[in-house]
């Protein structure tokens, strides 16, 4: 029985733990404090509170004087008496208002939330610790909704004291739980706690070669550290067991479906694949392509079924890649399927394939929404008689109308395009589901990839055909449009064409739609006709006047295409020499990068001009920065990583394996690294986990039965 099955299917009998407890037992919380705990910040259980790790700490040895605020300050603690409480405005203007004063100068404290909770405890005369974000008002320092705590002049063992600071909202601070307070919570839950109940589920070994605190220790000193050194120790070793329990899942959910999946075998190199191979093929294979093509052939050879994400920037010869696969499963007996997005991109493939294989004895046929019913009787009749051996479509593939006769090589384009639902149902058209090839234009940096994607096999094609000349990307203002207008002209007398791309962010916005139709109309006042020809494309046309629009501009028929996004993918004109994209300060990293892929597919020089107003946000600043300072689609992706973080970006929310409370793919790099190093060499050498060494991580996994999800489809 395999590991994974192991953990889905034995009855767990573990004692409760402490942890389990209800967050309402834990001394001086309540019912009605653990409400608000459990509606504000997500806490039920005591393991839940153990798991609020504090945003800072405060050193409460340093105290500040009132004098030391200046413009440069952020957080302060200082100390002081307080004076003059006063309720000022009413209602909604309503504010409570205090100084702070000590023997430098006065500090305002000001409350506009809680604040009858807040007149209630505050003391006038008496002595308070104050820390906060400081600000200015009036030329006066001040600090709103500051933590605060009385002096009783208790003194403390003379250790540096780093008290912890934690998330928290309004509405608790109105219950008399503020940060502080929290940590009172925690310094309560603490003490109840020992070794026993933090047990641990790390190898001894790997805290041994790590020099690793325990997991007990690691706990206390995250939330209660004696010195910056132990909190530091203790946020390393608990970041490296985040990483390294995803790593775990992963490869053994990549582990379990490499030996439990069955796949059909694709026994040899034949005909076809040869044929086309020597005779047929346009060009060189680069490096990258040949590296990819073996993978996937010792892939398919093995008898499990394949799952490989395909990397590669644009351009980097994808399509050539998937067609020799799909040969591959012609010449042993199999049919292919290649599924898009949209009808412009499978159109696109299907043009692409039957023209690379117009001398060969191979059926391609396409099939998408606005395939007539007689030309879907015929395909439906030669997919079923074996006689179709290539089909490329969109959504419409996926319908159970669709039968194949042996399905063997399934092909997702875009896959960022496509739900898990979606492409679920491929494996459902044969006995012996298809081997399954994703592939992505939009390159995924390697930290996410081996998160996010880390239970799939996965190949980047990382070069380029050789001729491709870079494209030149330039950051331009709306004052210089006539100077970019001219130089469209200069490039269409050459005999080229241009792309000039609108952010119609929602196709039902209105708004954006105007914005589209006046762009248009601004476009052929500078080009007006007869002398040139304008093609228009958008979401709101009906998909025939879309492909008809966008047929005369691979015909060359238009020099011109006003569009929005819709062509950011796949569309290939190589005759296009010049990408605008408008208001480009709206567009992020990876679409920006998609929307200049659509030139330079040609031989000649090409050019992106990203095109904004006169006032841009530092962030799109950064963005466009990039963009004009590289063509390569990793360092892109990596960027956009950096300035969006994990979760903002697509496809990788429903992974659930980004979820980390203190570790970052972005920040901890060489950790994750480290994490997948040790999660890969475990398993290596204890697959099951059957080692006494491993049990620790072998009990926290099959305590984890029903809150993990073990394995997803590509």
């Amino acid at each position: 029985m395999y590991f994974t099955a192991l953990i889905v299917n034995t009855v767990i009998n573990t004692k409760p733990s402490i942890l389990d407890s209800p967050v309402e037992y834990l001394k001086g919380v309540g019912p009605l404090r653990g409400d608000m705990l459990k509606k504000e910040l997500g806490i039920f259980t005591f393991r839940d509170l153990l798991e609020h790790f504090p945003l800072r700490h405060i050193d409460k040895t340093v105290v500040s004087k009132i004098r030391d605020i200046n413009a440069a300050t952020e957080f302060i603690q200082v100390a002081g008496t307080l004076t003059n409480v006063e309720l000022i405005g009413e209602k909604r203007s309503k504010r409570l208002v205090a100084e702070l004063k000590d023997d430098t100068g006065y500090l305002e404290l000001v409350w506009f939330q809680g604040i009858n909770w807040v007149q209630k405890i505050l003391e006038p005369g008496k002595n308070y610790l104050v820390f906060g974000r400081t600000g200015f008002f009036n030329g006066k320092p001040q600090i709103t909704h500051p933590e605060l705590e009385l002096i009783t002049g208790e003194k403390t063992d003379g250790k540096n004291f780093l008290e912890p600071v934690y998330p928290t909202t309004e509405k608790l601070k109105a219950r008399a739980l503020n940060g502080r307070q929290i940590s009172k919570l925690m310094s309560a839950l603490l003490a109840q706690l020992s070794e026993r109940d933090i047990p641990e589920n790390l190898p001894a070994y790997i805290l041994e070669k790590l020099k690793f605190t325990s997991r007990f220790k690691a706990f206390c000193d995250i939330h209660f550290p004696a010195g910056p050194e132990d909190y530091e120790a203790a946020l390393k070793r608990l970041k490296f067991e985040e990483f390294f329990l995803a790593q775990i899942r992963l490869q053994i959910t990549k582990l379990n479906r490499h030996r439990a999946s069955r796949g059909v075998v694709f026994e040899k190199v034949g005909a076809l694949f040869n044929d086309f191979y020597t005779n047929h093929l346009p060009f060189e294979l680069t490096g990258a392509q040949k590296r990819v093509i073996r993978e996937i052939r010792t892939d398919t050879a093995q008898g499990h079924q394949m799952n490989r994400l395909l990397q590669g920037d644009v351009g980097s010869g994808k399509t050539i890649v998937a067609l020799l696969c799909m040969l591959l499963a012609a010449d042993n007996g199999y049919q292919s399927c290649m599924v898009a997005p949209t009808e412009i991109l499978a159109k696109q493939h299907f043009d692409s394939l039957t023209d690379l294989l117009k001398d060969m004895p191979v059926k391609t046929y396409l099939l998408t929404g606005s395939t007539k019913a007689k030309q879907r009787k015929i395909i439906g009749q030669g997919l079923q008689d074996g006689s179709i051996h290539i089909l490329v479509g969109t959504h419409a593939i996926i319908e159970d109308t669709v039968q194949f006769k042996n399905l063997g090589f399934a092909v997702v384009d875009e896959q960022h395009r496509f739900g898990v639902a979606q492409r679920a149902q491929l494996w459902k058209k044969a006995t012996v589901p298809p081997h399954i090839l994703v592939m992505t234009a939009t390159p995924i940096p390697r930290t996410l990839a081996m998160t996010a994607y880390g239970d799939l096999d996965y190949s980047v094609m990382d070069e380029l055909p050789p001729g491709r000349i870079p494209i030149t990307t330039v950051h331009r203002y709306e004052m210089q449009r006539a100077n970019i207008m001219d130089f469209i002209r200069t490039e269409i007398e050459k005999g080229r064409q241009a792309y000039i791309i609108y952010p119609l962010i929602e196709e039902s916005e209105s708004m954006s739609y105007e914005d589209l139709m006046q762009g248009y109309e601004q476009v052929k006042s500078f080009f007006p006709e007869p002398k040139y020809s304008i093609s228009m494309v958008h979401g709101r046309m009906p998909a025939d006047q879309k492909d008809a629009n966008m047929q005369r501009f691979v015909n060359q028929d238009t020099q011109i295409m006003v569009s929005t996004t819709v062509i950011e993918v796949g569309v290939n004109v190589p005759n296009a020499s010049v990408m605008v994209i408008e208001s480009a300060e709206k567009f992020g990293l990876s679409q920006l990068h998609q929307l200049r892929g659509r030139v330079g597919r040609g031989s000649e020089k090409s050019y992106c001009i990203l095109l904004t107003g006169s006032k841009v946000s530092n962030d799109a600043r950064e963005r466009i920065k990039v963009m004009c300072a590289t063509n390569d689609g990793f360092v892109v992706a990596e960027k956009d990583l950096e300035l969006r973080g994990p979760g903002d970006i697509e496809g990788t929310r429903q992974s659930g394996v980004l979820n980390f409370k203190l570790a970052s793919i972005v920040n901890d790099k060489e950790l994750l690294l480290l994490a997948k190093h040790f999660a890969e060499t475990v398993l290596e050498k204890d697959e099951n986990l059957d080692d006494a060494q491993n049990l620790p991580l072998k009990n926290y996994l099959m305590s984890q039965k029903g809150k993990t999800v073990w394995s997803r489809i590509s």
